[in-house]
């Protein structure tokens, strides 16, 4: 055991692309997969925008027998995951079963197949709702059924979180690898576009009510007005470095450094005053991710920052970062503005697209956005940007979820040494 978690297999189904490379490809052309939404009809809606997964038909990739009792956002999970093991060169078969683990995070559950059987139950009785209707909605059932179709029994579980839980589902997974588990899948897929999952949205406050896909997701940008929501996520092979190098897998790249925080209540006691002296929680999550992996804010090449697109979050966001990095000291970027906002699959995706922006040495842009000054932010928008030629091969991600989570992540590309030490992430 090298004490060093990589990555060697990405599954991505996002809004923009059905797989890694559509994806990536559609990211650095700038093509955003925000529309109108059509899994439903959500015109009586005061927001009926998402970024929905173009071109999926579940019977296409996966058995008959799955369909009757998985969600949307399962059947899209089970896909990524085949995908993501495939990519890593992975034979499960030659495995033990408890030396692989799925561990991934969940905001919602199946709300579509939910609702499904609850308008079965009032409109015609119970002997109607279909019997995996008892784990179908469940947070942890992307976990469960990609660990049963692929035989992982090992370490497992189920981080009940939106943004922010995607990281700190790997982080969960880089300490499993630490402890000798030889392989994890793990992020995060998520989605719950269907009325009930809208209404659930929509009590957030925090959802774009513009009819504009190209107007509707504008993190630090003076006509900020909240996110859109979408479908899909990444989910990711970790393994330990040696165990990877020993059966020439391919690596994406590593693990570095996590940390957790969390906001106090407003307005209570242990809130920072500007003048008390104390790092704002996002802020030391930051630095304390960089701490684990070793990483000085000058090493990191770009920020993928959380992007909430509401005026006061993309403030304090825009503060942690130039409070770490000086101001327009780093290049920050938002891919997520061609998705959305994918609750617990956002971060995984932004993670794999860092793995990515670091293997091709270019930064994706931020479409639509044109950055207010006084965020005092070097956001990427236009085309790509090529990383410079003295770039450190690190990449920071992070992601704050409803409710005052904060989690940071740092990325090394393949080959980068980071001096990983023997902590587990930090948390505060």
């Amino acid at each position: 055991m090298s004490g060093t978690t990589v990555v060697t297999g990405l599954g991505v189904t996002a809004p923009n692309g059905l797989g890694t490379d559509e994806y990536w490809t559609a990211t650095l052309a700038g093509c955003g997969g925000i529309g109108p939404v059509t899994r439903f009809d959500a015109s009586p809606y005061p927001a009926t925008l998402a970024g929905e997964v173009p071109g999926f038909v579940a019977d296409d990739y996966l058995p008959n027998r799955l369909l009757p009792q998985t969600d949307h956002m399962t059947r899209l999970a089970l896909v990524a995951a085949d995908w993501a093991i495939a990519d890593a060169r992975v034979e499960t078969a030659g495995y033990s079963e408890f030396d692989m683990g799925v561990m991934t995070a969940s905001s919602s559950g199946g709300f579509e197949f939910g609702q499904n059987e609850l308008r079965r139950l009032w409109s015609k009785g119970s002997k109607y709702v279909s019997a995996y209707q008892s784990f179908a909605w469940f947070y942890a059932v992307n976990t469960g059924q990609i660990s049963i179709r692929n035989g992982m029994r090992g370490p497992s579980g189920v981080l009940v979180s939106d943004q922010a839980g995607g990281l700190d589902a790997v982080a969960q997974a880089r300490r499993q690898i630490r402890k000798g588990s030889k392989l994890i899948v793990s992020g995060g897929i998520d989605g719950s576009i269907c009325p009930w999952g809208w209404a659930a949205q929509l009590a957030s406050g925090r959802m774009s009510q513009s009819a504009d896909p190209d107007r509707a997701f504008l993190p630090f940008d003076p006509a900020a007005s909240g996110h859109v929501p979408g479908e899909g996520g990444a989910l990711l092979v970790l393994e330990d470095a040696a165990a990877a190098s020993e059966r020439g897998a391919p690596v994406y790249g590593g693990i570095a450094g996590y940390a957790a925080t969390f906001d106090p209540r407003p307005g209570s006691p242990d809130a920072p005053a500007e003048d008390s002296g104390r790092e704002p929680p996002l802020q030391r999550a930051i630095e304390l991710a960089l701490a684990d992996a070793g990483v000085p804010a000058s090493g990191i090449d770009v920020v993928f920052a959380d992007a909430a697109a509401i005026p006061e979050l993309d403030a304090a966001e825009a503060a942690a970062i130039t409070a770490v990095f000086g101001p327009y000291g780093v290049p920050v970027t938002a891919p997520k503005t061609m998705t959305g906002r994918l609750y617990s699959g956002g971060a995984p995706l932004d993670l794999a697209a860092a793995l990515l922006s670091l293997r091709d040495h270019v930064i994706p842009p931020t479409t639509n956005v044109s950055p207010a000054p006084g965020y005092r932010l070097d956001v990427v928008t236009g085309p790509p940007r090529p990383a410079p030629p003295a770039a450190a091969g690190a990449a920071l991600v992070i992601a704050r979820g409803y409710g005052g989570f904060n989690s940071a992540m740092v990325v090394t590309a393949a080959g980068h040494t980071a001096a990983e030490d023997s902590t587990e992430g930090s948390k505060s």
